[in-house]
């Protein structure tokens, strides 16, 4: 098994958001392309479901765009409603990038060079 250096998904890639009612979509996009077979193999419908379990999706569907390093995922039912029926603080899901970029994604140690940010701290 290859050496990994856990690290959060921020330093891979960055992301966007959108909203549709009570639907959001999130992308991911690969700061190197060098990150994108990582990217595809640990953010998957799975992880990204698990992560917002909280926000109880009906679904979460990935989308590959690999020409772009990028992938979006689409979770339905995660914003209680959408802009004009909740009360929730993040109707429009413009946060829920932020929350998906703080997953923890196990980047083998020759990929250190190609993240963003500063070098992992010894812990």
């Amino acid at each position: 098994m290859k050496d990994t250096v856990q690290v959060p998904l921020y330093r891979l890639a960055h992301g966007r958001t959108g909203d549709k009612g009570d639907r959001a979509n999130i992308s991911v996009i690969a700061w190197n392309p060098t990150l994108w077979p990582v990217l595809v193999e640990q953010i998957t419908e799975a992880a990204v479901a698990e992560r917002f379990a909280h926000r109880r999706p009906t679904t979460v569907k990935r989308y590959l765009l690999p020409e772009l390093q990028a992938m979006n995922f689409v979770l339905d039912h995660v914003l209680d409603g959408g802009v004009n029926d909740a009360l929730n603080l993040d109707t429009h899901g413009k946060a829920l990038a932020f929350w998906l970029l703080d997953l923890p994604v196990n980047v083998p140690v020759e990929l250190l060079p190609h993240l963003a940010g500063p070098a992992p701290s010894a812990s």
